[in-house]
């Protein structure tokens, strides 16, 4: 497996008990999916990853670099872009099959997210726009059932089951579906 940013081959390091890749000169690190999901659910594993590397400070002043798309360790198909937990403000690259790519000190910042209750925020957010979208949901079914009430959309309205055609109408001229079909050949002869 290479770095993709680097382009060079990963070294395989032992941080606890959990196997990672870590590139040797960006100090990028490469987790498969069941390696991350351990780190996420094991306060053993997040203390042995909170002791891999010391906080690294922030430079403000720091050059902001183009958005690019990594291509997977794995197979090299580009990895999407994601904001761990939807509100970690930590953008890594995950392939959905085989696992995440953490560029320098992001693990880190995602492990301290999870200790400072990181998640459970994020749980909050997500029901909050679950009810959102079930709020906006019922007040559409609501405006097309009040649209229907009102004959807008009803079937049984002058203008039949939404068609454009007066139904009702239609039916008291006495108007066929013979009598159509002689229209429609009328119309096909010019």
């Amino acid at each position: 497996e290479r770095c993709p940013r680097c382009k060079v081959d990963l070294n395989a390091v032992v941080v606890g008990n959990t196997n990672l890749r870590e590139c040797p000169r960006c100090e990028g690190i490469w987790l498969n999916s069941a390696s991350f999901e351990q780190i996420c659910a094991d306060t053993e594993k997040q203390s042995s990853i909170l002791g891999l590397a010391a906080h690294l400070p922030t430079d403000p002043m720091g050059q902001i670099e183009p958005i690019r798309y990594l291509p997977c360790p794995v197979c090299a198909g580009l990895m999407n872009r994601v904001n761990f937990a939807h509100c970690s403000y930590v953008i890594v690259d995950v392939c959905a099959k085989h696992g995440t790519w953490f560029d320098r000190d992001e693990l880190r910042r995602i492990v301290e997210f999870i200790r400072a209750g990181g998640m459970s925020q994020a749980r909050v957010l997500e029901a909050e726009e679950l009810k959102s979208e079930v709020e906006r949901l019922k007040e559409n079914r609501e405006r097309l059932q009040a649209g229907q009430s009102s004959g807008a959309w009803d079937g049984g309205s002058a203008w039949g089951s939404g068609c454009g055609w007066p139904s009702a109408k239609y039916d008291a001229i006495g108007i066929g579906v013979s009598a159509a079909a002689q229209v429609l050949k009328v119309l096909f002869r010019k």
